[in-house]
């Protein structure tokens, strides 16, 4: 098998035990896939070190914060010892509002940056693109009114996953990159950056 395939396997294999690992509350595995200096998650709810990510990971997993994900398509752009991943993807988060038990899907995608430690390569930087959401009540027969000022005060592509974090205790991030705008595409610059200076 070529290198690039070789790579190409190893990046998608990461990125499959990232959500994996994540979601069943693995904890000791989770850590393995970072960087060990310089894991950096970025998500609607936290942005820092992946050691403190995985900690309020934990915290909340253990205190019944339901966020799973889902993953799809995945694509690597590979220069040296460093590699820019998009791996399509859906967050789905179960809570309540207003004393009604709701679901909010999130679509969108894994934008990665990583980069070969010690032969194996591992996650330095995760910043999602969050394209589109939608909150459904999961009782059929329940009815929620929702606060438009507070649904309106964020981005379109994150706006019901934002209003759910929120009315749980979340402070939620502004600005978060979506399908297009600046934010996304001053992150896709960095993203040839980091290819550039491998």
């Amino acid at each position: 098998m070529p290198q690039s395939d070789k790579d190409r396997h190893e990046i998608r294999q990461l990125v499959e035990n990232w959500a994996l690992w994540r979601d069943a509350g693995d904890w000791d595995r989770f850590a393995t896939v970072w960087h060990p200096r310089d894991g950096w998650m970025s998500a609607t709810w936290f942005q820092g070190s992946a050691t403190d990510f995985i900690k309020a990971s934990r915290e909340g997993f253990e205190n019944g914060v339901s966020i799973l994900h889902f993953l799809g398509g995945h694509t690597a752009d590979i220069s040296g010892d460093r590699a820019i991943a998009q791996t399509k993807m859906t967050i789905n988060q179960r809570a309540g509002i207003d004393d009604i038990e709701v679901d909010v899907v999130c679509t969108g995608r894994f934008y990665d940056f990583l980069a070969r430690h010690q032969g194996h390569w591992t996650l330095v930087r995760r910043q999602p693109i969050y394209e589109k959401d939608r909150l459904d009540v999961v009782d059929p027969a329940a009815s929620l009114t929702l606060d438009p000022d507070l649904l309106n005060r964020f981005p379109a592509g994150y706006r019901h996953l934002a209003y759910l974090q929120t009315k749980t205790g979340f402070t939620v991030k502004q600005g978060l990159p979506g399908l297009t705008g600046s934010a996304v595409e001053r992150l896709y610059s960095e993203g040839k950056q980091w290819l550039t200076e491998a």
